[in-house]
């Protein structure tokens, strides 16, 4: 007897069919639209082939091709070859059929992730700015002590020896003018802007690649993509350009090896985005900045870590770059999401726009 599964097609969720060896029988409209391929094709592959990382969801059908639950859901990101990553609510049902033994129900779920993952950003940006401001006036405090020590010290030296001697006291009062430098830095993020203006987003873009190509010369292709229509907005310019920079800088560091090869590729991409919620509040508009590279990707270890203060993917990193430009788009109202694998990782900087 032949199941009919026209019905399928009047659901709003993707519906996929499976048979024992996970190839797709039946694939409803839903699905032609949500996965971005006909049909037609869709019933010519097996769930390797539509997903790069299928692990997870053929281990759930493994388990309801032998019935070990009614049906079963999970939240999944599942990765396209040469498309945007998909968060979708997974329900996985068994069916009796022996031919088509397990039906796969998909829900796009990106919005609740978004309200959920900056929901956390803003927790963590909370607990951030305690932790560093902490830091900082720990490390401030003896820093003017170790400077003033080193003045007095020179004062004392011998008129025979201040010539010789003079070069370590100095070293050690500019070592101490570094850091603290580098103190005012960390607490500086946490005041509210206080150079505000009218803001040119392809003024902060150009800056951050004259800047990068100055620093990486050979090996590394800056390519622009920008949409000149987007309109200025009141801000902070030079922290803005910190923030984008510090970004491309890190995504160069990450490009070592292909800078080597030659073939580093970071792309500053501006659109606009419609209807965005951003801190629970809705906009009609806002500045949507990619800065994206072709680079091995965010370790797994440290991704769901990677804007946390002192937290860095390399060595000899001060794990500050993205804290910093993460403090300074909340400050804007906006904020900083990341899609990020092997070949392809993609910063986008959201802010709302008059």
């Amino acid at each position: 007897m032949t199941i009919s599964f026209d019905g399928l097609d009047l659901l709003t969720s993707a519906v996929l069919i499976c048979n024992d060896d996970g190839d797709i029988v039946f694939a409803n409209t839903a699905a032609e639209s949500l996965l971005d391929c006909s049909v037609r094709l869709l019933k010519q592959q097996s769930l390797r082939d539509v997903f790069l990382n299928p692990g997870e969801l053929l281990a759930v059908f493994e388990q309801a091709k032998q019935h070990m639950f009614a049906d079963k859901r999970l939240d999944l990101s599942l990765e396209r070859s040469a498309k945007d990553v998909l968060h979708v609510r997974a329900i996985v049902t068994p069916l009796d059929d022996p031919a088509t033994p397990v039906l796969i129900e998909l829900h796009q779920n990106e919005q609740q992730l978004k309200l959920d993952q900056e929901e956390r950003m803003l927790d963590q940006n909370r607990a951030n700015k305690e932790l560093i401001r902490n830091l900082a006036h720990e490390i401030k405090n003896p820093l003017g002590g170790i400077r003033g020590a080193a003045q007095l010290l020179e004062l004392e030296l011998p008129e025979r020896q201040l010539r010789e001697l003079r070069e370590y006291t100095q070293v050690i009062i500019k070592e101490a003018d570094r850091l603290q430098t580098l103190v005012d830095r960390l607490l500086a993020p946490h005041r509210v802007p206080h150079i505000v203006g009218d803001v040119n987003i392809h003024e902060v873009c150009e800056r951050v690649r004259s800047l990068m190509m100055a620093e990486f010369p050979q090996g590394l292709t800056i390519q622009r993509d920008y949409d000149l229509s987007i309109p200025e907005f009141r801000g902070d310019k030079e922290q803005l350009i910190q923030s984008v920079l510090n970004i491309a800088h890190n995504a160069a560091q990450a490009l070592s090896e292909r800078i080597r090869q030659g073939d580093a590729l970071l792309v500053i991409k501006t659109r606009v985005a419609r209807q965005i919620t951003l801190a629970k509040v809705r906009h009609k508009l806002a500045l949507d900045l990619h800065i994206i590279d072709n680079g091995p990707g965010i370790p797994p270890e440290i991704k769901n870590r990677m804007f946390y203060p002192l937290v860095s993917g390399r060595e000899g990193g001060s794990g500050l770059g993205l804290t910093l430009a993460q403090t300074f788009v909340a400050q804007h109202m906006g904020v900083i999401e990341c899609e990020s694998r092997a070949g392809l990782t993609d910063f986008r900087i959201l802010i709302p726009l008059p």
